[in-house]
This record gives C-alpha cells, sequence and structure tokens, in this order.
C-alpha cells in the first residue's frame, strides 16, 4: 500500500474542495476537509474500479449518501482520472456544471447515484447489494467468477437520523448483504449544531440489532481503515458498518464546530486551514505532485484489473453460450421467453389490480431480468410472481420477488438501486395512498431518469370501508406535476394491458400504474386502432358523433361510470375517451387533442380524483366532475352515493 500516495490524494482532496467551495461562495466543506481519508483510501487501495472505463459491469460502487459531501467526491474523481477536469472543479455549483451541488446520476462520470436529501443513499446502495448478488447466484459457475464485488457508502449522522436509512438497515440485515459495507463520518456535528441535542442513541448497538457487523476505528488512520474493510470482507453472513471517529472540518480555525458545516469558510480561514494542513497558502486548486503521481501509477493497475477481468469473461463466455446469450438479455433488457398477453372479452367484470397482476406475470416470463415486490401487499396489489425462482433470501439469491416488508420510502430506493447498478431493472408496489411515503424517492428516480416501475393498487375512493385516511383523492395529481414521471391510470383490464406494455417499453422516466380495486366491466371500444392511439395518452372509447354535445374526459374506474351515465341522456350526443395518460394527452399535438375531443359544444371531466391538472379542458368549472375533499369510512358503493360520485349524478350534470 503506497500511505504516501494516499496521504496526498487526501490533502489534495481537501485543496480542491475548499477553493471550489470558496470560489462558488457555496458549499459544504465541513466533510470534505473531515473526511477526506475514507475517500482517497477507498479510491487508492480498496476499491475494484477503472478510471477509464466507468461502466465496468463488475466494479465496486460507491453511493455517497451524504451528498452534501459532493467535492470530496468530485476532488478524488478528479485525481483519479475519472473525466472530471479541473474546469470541471472550478466550476462547482454554477449552472451546466459537471459538478452540481449534489452529485446527480448521468452528469459526472464516476458518480454512481443521485445522493439526493439525505438517508437515500444507504437505502440504494442495499438496492445495488440486492442486484450483485441476483446477478452472481446467475451467472457465476464453478469454474468462472464473473459477477464478484461490493457496494460502499458513506453517511453521516444525518443520513442515520432519517427514516429511511432504518428502514433499508434493517432489510439489509435481514437479508445478510454481506458485500455492502457503510462507513459512518461521525463527527457528531450537524447544522444547529452538536448532535447531542438530538441525537444520543446507540448507534453500534441499533445496527447490531439490525444483523450488521459493526466495526469501530479512525479517519486519519489509513492502514486502520483497509484492516477494517479486509474485516468487512471476511464476514459471510452480515452487512457491515464502519464507525470512523472524525473531526468536521479537519484543520479549518473552526473545525469541530458547526460554523465549518455548511458554508464556505472565507479566505481568511481558507488560507489558515492550507498553512495548517501544510499546503501552499498562495496557490488555489493546488494538487499535491505525489497524488497524481500515485493514480498514474494506479491507474495501470486498475485497467489491468479490467483487463483480467475481460479475460475471465471471454472463457466464461466460451464455455457457456446459453449463459452468455442470457447475460446479453440481461443487460440490454432483451426478451428472455415468450409469454401471451391476457385476454378478455367486452362484459368481463376484471378489477385492473388483478388484471395489472396477470400482466406482470406475462412481463416476468418475458423477462427473467425483472425483479421486484410489493410492500407487505403482495396479495391486494396483485403482485404474486407464479414463476419457479421463487423469493429472494439468504438462502435463494435467484429469487425474483422481494419481500420488502412495510418499508416503502426504502423499497422505491431499493429499486432505484437495483436499476442504478444495471442487468436487472426492478418494480416495486403498495397501495397509491402510500406514494406519499415514497415521494422524496421517486422525484429523485425521475430526476435521474431510471426506469422504475411502480404499481399502485386501490386507487381511489373506492377502497372504501378503510376511510379517507386509504383514499387517495389528492395523490393522482400531485404525481402528474413531479416532472418525467408518467403516471397510467387504466380504465379496464385490456387497457391494463397496454398500460404494462408502455411500461415496460419506456426507459428514461418512471412509470406509475394506478389500479383499482372494485371490478371494471371491460367495454366496447369505438376506436378500431385503440390498441395504439392509447399510446398518445387518450383515445375514443364511444364515438358520439364527429360534433357531439358533450365530450366526458374520464380515467380508470370513471370510463365505465361515464358509459353509464352517456346512456341515461339518450337527447344528448355525447362521446366518452378515455385518458389513460393525462400528461402525455396534453403534450400531443393541437391537432390530435382536437381530433380526440371532437367539435364538441361542451367537455366533461369524470375523474375520482383532484380537479389539479384538468382546468384547463372546460369553460365551466362545474363540469369538472371531480373529488376536491377527503372520502368517508364505509362499503365503497355507500361512499360514492354519500359523495354525490355516481353515474346518475354524472348524468344530472350532462343533462344541464
Amino acid at each position: 500500500m503506497n500511505v504516501k500516495g494516499i496521504e496526498a490524494t487526501a490533502l489534495s482532496i481537501r485543496s480542491l474542495s475548499m477553493d471550489a467551495i470558496q470560489k462558488a461562495n457555496s458549499g459544504h466543506p465541513g466533510t470534505p476537509l473531515g473526511a477526506a481519508e475514507v475517500a482517497a483510501v477507498l479510491y487508492g487501495e480498496v476499491m475494484k474500479h477503472n478510471p477509464a472505463d466507468s461502466k465496468w459491469v463488475d466494479r465496486d460502487r460507491f453511493v455517497l449518501s451524504a451528498g452534501h459531501a459532493s467535492m470530496l467526491l468530485y476532488s478524488v474523481l478528479h485525481i483519479a482520472g475519472y473525466k472530471v477536469s479541473m474546469d470541471d472543479i472550478k466550476s462547482f455549483r454554477q449552472v451546466g456544471s459537471k459538478c452540481p451541488g449534489h452529485p446527480e446520476f448521468g452528469v459526472t462520470d464516476g458518480v454512481e447515484s443521485s445522493s439526493g436529501p439525505l438517508g437515500q443513499g444507504i437505502a440504494v446502495s442495499v438496492g445495488m447489494a440486492i442486484a450483485e448478488t441476483m446477478l452472481a447466484a446467475r451467472f457465476n459457475t464453478p469454474r468462472h467468477t464473473i459477477v464478484d464485488h461490493y457496494t460502499y457508502a458513506l453517511t453521516g449522522e444525518g443520513c442515520l437520523e432519517e427514516g429511511v436509512s432504518s428502514e433499508a438497515s434493517s432489510l439489509a440485515g435481514h437479508l445478510k448483504l454481506n458485500k455492502l459495507i457503510v462507513f459512518y463520518d461521525e463527527n457528531k456535528i450537524s447544522i444547529d449544531g452538536s448532535t447531542d441535542i438530538t441525537f444520543t442513541e446507540n448507534i453500534e448497538k441499533r445496527y447490531e440489532a439490525y444483523g450488521w457487523q459493526v466495526l469501530r476505528g479512525s479517519m486519519y488512520n489509513i492502514g486502520e481503515i483497509v484492516d477494517l474493510v479486509n474485516i468487512a470482507k471476511a464476514q459471510s453472513e452480515k452487512p457491515t458498518l464502519i464507525i470512523l471517529k472524525s473531526i468536521i472540518g479537519k484543520g479549518a480555525p473552526k473545525q469541530g464546530t458547526a460554523d465549518v458545516h455548511g458554508a464556505a469558510l472565507g479566505e481568511a480561514d481558507v488560507a489558515a486551514a492550507k498553512e495548517n494542513l501544510g499546503l501552499p497558502v498562495d496557490k488555489q486548486f493546488y494538487v499535491v505532485p505525489e497524488a497524481y503521481k500515485f493514480f498514474e501509477e494506479r491507474r495501470v493497475e486498475l485497467a489491468q484489473a479490467e483487463a483480467d477481468w475481460n479475460e475471465e469473461f471471454d472463457a466464461w463466455s466460451k464455455e457457456n453460450p446459453d449463459l452468455r446469450k442470457k447475460w446479453d438479455a440481461y443487460w440490454s433488457g432483451a426478451k428472455t421467453g415468450d409469454a401471451a398477453d391476457p385476454v378478455y372479452k367486452v362484459g368481463d367484470s376484471v378489477a385492473t389490480r388483478n388484471a395489472g397482476g396477470k400482466s406482470l406475470n406475462a412481463m416476468c416470463d418475458r423477462y427473467e431480468w425483472f425483479v421486484g415486490g410489493s410492500a407487505d401487499l403482495q396479495g391486494p396489489n396483485k403482485t404474486k410472481v407464479a414463476h419457479d425462482d421463487g423469493t429472494y433470501t439468504p438462502e435463494n439469491r435467484k429469487g425474483r420477488t422481494i419481500e420488502y416488508g412495510i418499508r416503502e420510502f426504502a423499497m422505491s430506493q431499493v429499486v432505484s438501486g437495483i436499476n442504478l447498478h444495471g442487468g436487472l431493472r426492478a418494480f416495486g408496489a403498495t397501495f397509491l395512498v402510500f406514494a406519499d411515503y415514497m415521494r422524496g424517492s421517486l422525484r429523485v428516480a425521475a430526476l435521474s431518469k431510471l426506469p422504475n416501475i411502480y404499481i399502485f393498487t386501490h386507487d381511489s375512493i373506492y377502497v372504501g370501508e378503510d376511510g379517507p385516511t386509504h383514499q387517495p383523492v389528492e395523490t393522482l395529481a400531485s404525481l402528474r406535476c413531479m416532472p418525467n414521471v408518467q403516471v397510467l391510470r387504466p380504465g379496464d383490464a385490456e387497457e391494463t394491458t397496454i398500460a404494462w406494455d408502455m411500461a415496460m417499453a419506456d426507459k428514461d422516466h418512471p412509470v406509475c400504474i394506478c389500479l383499482s380495486r372494485q371490478n371494471i366491466t371491460v367495454y366496447e371500444k369505438a376506436d378500431p386502432d385503440w390498441k395504439n392511439t392509447i399510446r398518445a395518452g387518450a383515445y375514443v372509447v364511444k364515438e358520439g358523433d364527429a360534433v357531439p354535445d358533450i365530450t366526458v374526459l374520464a380515467t380508470g374506474s370513471e370510463v365505465g361510470m361515464s358509459l353509464a351515465a352517456a346512456a341515461m341522456v339518450p337527447g344528448k350526443k355525447v362521446r366518452v375517451v378515455s385518458v389513460m395518460d393525462l400528461n402525455l394527452f396534453k403534450s400531443q399535438p393541437r391537432e390530435f387533442i382536437n381530433t380526440i375531443v371532437g367539435n364538441t359544444k361542451r367537455v366533461v371531466v369524470a375523474e375520482a380524483g383532484s380537479r389539479m391538472g384538468w382546468e384547463g379542458f372546460v369553460a365551466d368549472k362545474d363540469d369538472l366532475f371531480t373529488i376536491d375533499r377527503f372520502g368517508e369510512s364505509g362499503p365503497a358503493e355507500k361512499v360514492a352515493e354519500d359523495m354525490g360520485f355516481t353515474a346518475a349524478k354524472l348524468a344530472e350534470l350532462l343533462k344541464k
């Protein structure tokens, strides 16, 4: 181990971080100054990676859960030789920079995930560790090991205080993810001061209770950090938390205090810190020459490691041509099998959650790389997958069904971690009302352009007896207003099949498939090409007339309601349109929208949810047949009657 090279790297991380934050007059210098050694050790000694190929599939992954410490990561990536230039460093936190305030996936070479708000990175790392075990179980052979890497994460007190870290860490311990190693930068400082004012629990005992191995050491003992990692790697039954005692803002005049956490140090304190650390005071963005030299030599070794892996992979491919074919399908998203779409006929009464379950199984039969599960709602969500792989457990790493337990937030981030890892695609399922528990993760997934699929059942007041706490009247609108999130609410079983086809085809954004608890009748479609038209967001279910008196725009179970209401007003020419994807429909050319809506005298909207997002379609707000209040507890039909949300009430509106 080249201790001097690692020390030079740590010193250079501090140098670059201070100057970049000072130049931007914005950022968090405390952790880059206080935890530089762990980054230098990981990239300089511990991790299997190749700066010349940041997408090498068998690389170790590093997740910066404490994303505010982004300059720590950008600095070490630059020094190690990733495509992060000195100009990038100098443009930290500026518009268009490759070094944004918090790491963002797809923006910066070598960044494995968007850190997002505190705590989410831990859950992402759990997903990555799960993916590694799944792929290893499927593709490693007695003669060749082609999947064998670790997932590392760096966290601080803030991450550990957030609830998502508890959810994810509990799951990781249960699943015995021994190739997950998390470093805890224990500096005991947050924005408001010492963490003792709010955070005095015994972290060591907490993580031991989760089923983790817990190790302790000093952030400033390089040899000890390496030894602790080796102990962690020797553990075959548990993930490991390595607690490293540190000093926030090490070297700065106000080290060890909250003052160095979240703001530029100021020119005078930067100069003082450089003097304290032995850096040249008169030089900005200084990298110790030994650091560059160290990584010039290190990059040769790292490139050779990938070359050796490629040789092993080629030998494995020759001996296992069928496995290689499957491997290529996993990483390209190609089919691995065949399965027909479920078939329904007009008049069938099917809850779209049941139809969704059949489509899910068809997808799992077509795509062996498709994995996932629900947050303790496999039965109600209809996400039980009828395949031979079984449930993912420590004893069965080939299992494709993940039992998440009641951990919605962590589930969403684990889905993101699996999809970020690559080679697999994951889904998660729960009730629509619990989307609020997942919102922070869903937002980061949308920002990261991840192909997460979320199955949200029990999508309206028709949940019934569970009452208004579980009736998500505002949730559809809140999901639709999030950029880069696709929301699909099919109106019957046939539309549900198309919704699943659309979700699987889309690869650059999360998709929310919102499904009914109650049975819905499969209806006849006026558009003979509806299976294609609906992929633009909406299509005509009932023609009414080329120039209808009224066009009803409806989603989900309200399409059937609208058809029933139209039959109650025989004197009116009523067109009924199913709008499975409101945002997609809105984004279409005006000519298409006009064709679907028709040259109508009046538009009415019918949806069992908030009117938000629909206002532009109607001339009179009274034509928004929506629900803008919380529901009631009782049988679904009685709740709908009490709220005046029935086909008869819609017919009364149409008659006006």
